[in-house]
């Protein structure tokens, strides 16, 4: 009997340890779980802002049509001393109008993708992607003499696939926060009031040079002067993605939205 009562309590110190073990690396696996996840593979993800403490916020343009919008957009961008800016060039767009391109070049402007055709790439097969993303790449490269590595897809569209092949060529695709809404042409102030009041630090704000968007231009230089007057300053999205680490926002499917922007 004794020999049995001996033998138990060795066996339920054993397990105490044995238990108090486990807890302790459970604890140490959830101290360390921040630092852990920063060497594990992450999924590609589109950016839409950029945390930082800075006010600072990228103006974002997006062509895919049209004459008569953009150079009446550089004038102003030009007379308000606005230095960083990005635009996202159609492929097709940027082809027929070579003069406008190297215009946006040569004033220093940063040239990302707007894909070739302008359709929902979440529709396409794999393929198909790669074929888009790629030939708008190959004309891009051609007339700017620099290959973009920023993407944003033709009506703000895509899924987990686009993402993965987008990221696979060397691309990070681009959101917004801040949506001017401008394509719906919903009048100078209303565009105005919605790019002021929305912009916080970090804010990648969405306008089109496109000629379908009529107020742009007019509404412009009033969001340049008071975004200004609220203490921002312009950097492009590059500048902007060296702020800070990209924010960890959950990939979302436009095709589940119910607008899509005529971009």
């Amino acid at each position: 009997m004794n020999f049995f009562i001996v033998w138990n309590a060795r066996h339920i110190r054993r397990l105490f340890f044995l238990t108090a073990a486990v807890l302790l690396s459970a604890g140490i696996i959830w101290v360390e779980k921040e630092n852990i996840s920063v060497f594990a593979p992450h999924p590609p993800a589109a950016v839409y802002s950029v945390p930082t403490e800075r006010k600072v916020v990228a103006i974002t343009f997006d062509i895919s049509w049209g004459e008569k919008r953009a150079d009446p957009i550089l004038d102003i961008l030009k007379n308000k001393g606005v230095q960083n800016v990005t635009f996202f060039l159609s492929s097709p767009w940027s082809k027929t109008h070579p003069d406008i391109v190297k215009r946006i070049a040569d004033s220093g402007y940063e040239i990302g993708s707007h894909g070739h055709k302008h359709v929902n790439y979440s529709q396409l097969g794999d393929d198909e992607i790669r074929n888009q993303i790629s030939t708008a790449h190959g004309v891009l490269t051609e007339m700017t003499g620099k290959g973009p590595n920023l993407i944003r897809m033709p009506n703000g569209d895509f899924d987990k696939r686009v993402l993965r092949i987008a990221e696979g060529l060397n691309y990070k695709v681009i959101q917004w926060d801040t949506d001017s809404l401008d394509w719906k042409n919903p009048g100078v102030d209303n565009i105005v009031q919605r790019v002021v009041t929305r912009a916080h630090p970090g804010d990648i704000i969405l306008l089109h040079a496109s000629d379908s968007c009529k107020q742009t231009h007019e509404a412009l230089p009033i969001i340049i002067d008071q975004l200004r007057a609220k203490g921002y300053e312009f950097v492009t999205v590059s500048q902007l993605l060296g702020q800070a680490e990209t924010k960890g926002n959950t990939v979302q499917d436009r095709t589940t939205w119910n607008e899509l922007p005529t971009t």
